[in-house]
This record gives structure tokens, sequence and C-alpha cells, in this order.
């Protein structure tokens, strides 16, 4: 477990909403980040408390930052977190039995600990309708769906990989482009006669699809055509030439309040909890004997 996952507070992260497909941030994964070697600091200790700084090292792999100071600065204080809440609870005498999240993985018994801590402590505020309808009315665009565009292709596979298939397939295709107006009738044959693809059983129809679930070079090419036109000119994909129809788009909406009005509460309930998990933190620091970082407001955001 990292320790910043005490302020996620996993008992209220399994049920974080999930957003339609529309809200949009996108997925990438980041390359692994070079271990930052800690810089050399004085005593971290919470009410006489020591944290050991092989402790604070291995932290550190969480931290990524810009600098080996900033990161074992922020590891420290993660730590630091996980220290007070540690002591609270053992204070309050807490029996915490480990439960499993949505995913079927079991909480560590420090985990379940921190979790009863919580619920016991915080007591957030239940968002209302009111509330919900003015983050919807203020994110409209995380509630539309995507545009779809209905698309077809007639492909042409290389007989072979050398340069002399590739010429041929080419050829083939710039050919049938040259003949073929607009007309779906027309295009629709000619799939069925010419296209390597399975989708010429259906005219040559690859469906409706959102952005990005074609190559970038059909897309890039189908981005350029009007709606009911076929291209003049064929593009090529590592499956060969395509010649290309965009039959329509369909433009996305915005799904109705009544749709979303529970991701949006589980939202807002979650972004309160964190809110409430971070001032109780900083409640106990101002109680607590902290030696060697500080724990203030600026630090819990980074730490949430």
């Amino acid at each position: 477990m990292t320790t910043t996952l005490i302020i996620d507070h996993r008992h209220k992260a399994r049920h974080q909403p999930q957003m339609p497909s529309a809200c949009g941030s996108g997925c990438g994964c980041a390359s692994a980040k070079p271990v930052v070697q800690p810089p050399s600091h004085g005593r971290v200790a919470v009410n006489g408390v020591e944290i050991d700084g092989e402790a604070i090292a291995r932290e550190i792999q969480h931290h990524p930052a810009a600098d080996g100071d900033a990161a074992w600065q922020a590891a420290a204080r993660a730590l630091v977190v996980r220290e007070l809440l540690l002591q609270t609870a053992q204070r309050a005498g807490l029996d915490a039995r480990p439960e499993r999240d949505s995913a079927g993985a079991l909480e560590t018994a420090e985990e379940a600990l921190f979790r009863t801590l919580l619920d016991q402590a915080l007591d957030p505020p239940k968002p209302g309708e009111a509330e919900c309808r003015r983050y919807y009315e203020a994110n409209l665009h995380r509630f539309r769906t995507p545009d779809l565009i209905e698309a077809s292709h007639i492909l042409f596979e290389p007989s072979s990989d050398d340069a002399e298939g590739w010429r041929s397939a080419e050829l083939e295709a710039r050919a049938i482009a040259a003949e073929l107006g607009d007309d779906p009738a027309d295009f629709g044959a000619a799939a069925r006669e010419f296209s390597a693809c399975p989708t010429a059983q259906q005219d040559g129809s690859l469906g409706q699809l959102r952005r990005g679930e074609l190559v970038a070079e059909v897309q890039a090419a189908l981005d350029t055509l009007a709606e009911g036109t076929t291209a003049r000119t064929p593009v090529r994909s590592r499956f060969g030439w395509h010649v290309l129809r965009h039959q329509r788009t369909i433009p996305g909406r915005v799904l109705p309040f009544e749709m979303v009005a529970g991701k949006i509460a589980d939202l807002l309930e979650a972004r309160a909890w964190t809110t409430s998990a971070a001032s109780y933190v900083l409640q106990l620091a101002g109680q607590a004997e902290i030696e060697g970082v500080v724990i203030d407001a600026a630090a819990m955001e980074k730490l949430a």
C-alpha cells in the first residue's frame, strides 16, 4: 500500500463513479520513474516516534518530484500522516476487521484500521439535488456522448509485402476510386465485388464508430470527407489500400440530468469525503508534536 492511499480512503474509493465515456480524460501509461536518491535530512518523528530513514527512502518511489529534496519531503509527509492516523486509532482502541473491495481484494489490517477510524471521525455532508444540478450545468461536456461516424471502405490487400505487391494494390484502389461517384448503392456493389475485408458482405460498412477506433491514417482521411461522399483518392494503412466513404455523422448528445444524477452525487460525496479527511488530518497534526516536516493545507493538497 502506498501511504497516500490513506487520504483516498479505500472504503469510499470503491464507490467512485464511472462517468460516461464522453467525460474525456484520455488514458496514457506513464513510463517508469527513475529511483530518486534521498537527500540527507534530519530526524522525522510524530509525538516522539521516529520514522526510519529507510522507510522514507522506500516511500519516495510513490512521490515523483522535480528533485530529490521535494520527493523526500513528500514521502516523509505521507509517512507522518500514516503515523498520525495509526497513533490516533491505537489510542481509540479500535478493532477493525479487514473487508474486501469490489474487485475482491482484501484490505490489510492497517488499511482496515484507518478506514474504521475515518468512518467514525468523518461525517461529510451529503450533496443535495440543487448541488448536483449546479455541478451538472457547469460540466455539461462531461456528460456528452461521443460523436459517431458511419463509414464504409473497400480494402485492397497487397498480393505480396514487397514494393510491387503494394503498388499493384494501390493501382487497383485508385482505379475503383476514380470510377465511383457518391452513390451508396454503387459503393456497396463495388465493396461486395472487390473488397478483401469481411465487411464486403455488408457493402463495406464499418458500422458506427467513435473517434480513435480506426487506424490513424483511415481516421485522418475520413475527417476530410463530407457526409454522403466517397473519397476520390485511396489511403494506405498497414492493412492495405482503402477506398473510403463517409456515410453520415451522428452528433453526440448531452445525457439528461436524471440519467447521471446518481453518478454526480457519488462524485460530490467522494470529493466532500476527501476534503473532510484532509481537515481531520490537519486537526490531528495541530495537536501533535511533529518533527522534520510541516503538515499544512498545502501539504495535504499534495497528498490527496
